[in-house]
């Protein structure tokens, strides 16, 4: 049995992947050795000091390390370690326990500002970073927004911390589809469906945009502008379920180009928000009335 090991988009995140299925449409996730009492062999990763995360999927286990070493320096002594696990009998999962394991959630709807959008909220963490999904096609990264998208009215995704926005078309009711929606994010989630594989979420080029990896080479400026939303924008514009990222600031013009995302894209509120709120906001922090901000996707 040969390990084969795998770079993902991740640099933090190495994907070991055996010849075979290890596991049958489960997915397991664990943080730390507490949480992988039902993985004798994610256990004993963790015993490794730069194993920060777990996750074992269809053919591949992948790990996340933290930041003391780089892969270089022990990606084969791992994909040895798993190989002569495997080798000697050791138990990758323990099926049975895990197929008895059911986690109760609750999940409920709440209006937003966007007639069209609805916030689901669950009862736990689902994802450490926000992401949105246009259609299918983005949904790589999502089983749960790929199987949402099968429902015919779902139009856009948004899926942050602990709930899922979701933008509907015009051909149905919110009263007519937000029981069926809210049933199957909960059975979805219970049955150990995976919201956010996050070996490969950080593939995604919107994910990129709001991390913003390239925070100290922007001028002074465009530094203040991200610090003034992620301190007193996006937590407001969270709570109606949407998302703000910054884009781009032109000195020149003195124009500030955002992202809305979730339950802001397409709101009929958000360009009196852009405008009398985050736009008066910049104005005052920032000491410069003839700042303008304009949203790239409204």
């Amino acid at each position: 049995m040969k390990i084969t090991i795998k770079n993902t988009q991740n640099p933090t995140i190495l994907k070991f992947e055996f010849p075979d299925f290890i596991t049958q449409n489960q997915n397991f996730e664990y943080k730390n050795i507490d949480e992988a009492k039902n993985s004798p062999l994610a256990q004993q990763l963790f015993y490794l000091p730069f194993v920060k995360t777990v996750y074992i999927s269809g053919n591949f286990i992948a790990i996340e390390r933290y930041n003391i070493v780089e892969w270089d320096e022990v990606k084969d002594a791992v994909a040895e370690q798993i190989e002569n696990f495997v080798t000697n009998g050791g138990l990758i999962v323990g099926t049975d326990e895990t197929k008895s394991k059911k986690q109760p959630i609750t999940v409920y709807g709440e209006t937003t500002p966007n007639p069209a959008t609805l916030k689901f909220v669950l009862s736990k963490s689902i994802t450490k970073t926000a992401i949105e999904f246009k259609n299918i096609d983005d949904t790589l990264s999502s089983p749960l927004a790929k199987e949402l998208f099968g429902f015919p009215f779902v139009k856009e995704i948004f899926i942050d911390e602990n709930y899922i926005s979701i933008t509907k078309y015009e051909i149905a009711t919110w009263e007519s589809i937000t029981t069926e929606i809210r049933t199957f994010i909960k059975q979805f989630i219970e049955n150990g469906g995976v919201v956010i594989d996050e070996s490969i979420s950080n593939g995604n080029h919107k994910i990129e945009k709001q991390q913003i990896k390239n925070f100290d080479s922007l001028d002074t400026t465009s530094q203040q502008i991200i610090n003034i939303l992620e301190e007193y924008v996006k937590p407001a514009v969270a709570a109606d379920g949407g998302n703000i990222l910054f884009d781009s600031y032109d000195e020149n013009e003195k124009r500030v180009k955002v992202i809305l995302q979730g339950s802001c894209n397409g709101c009929p509120s958000s360009t009196f928000t852009l405008k009398n709120g985050i736009e008066n906001m910049l104005k005052d922090m920032l000491n410069d009335e003839a700042i303008v901000v304009e949203a790239i996707n409204a």
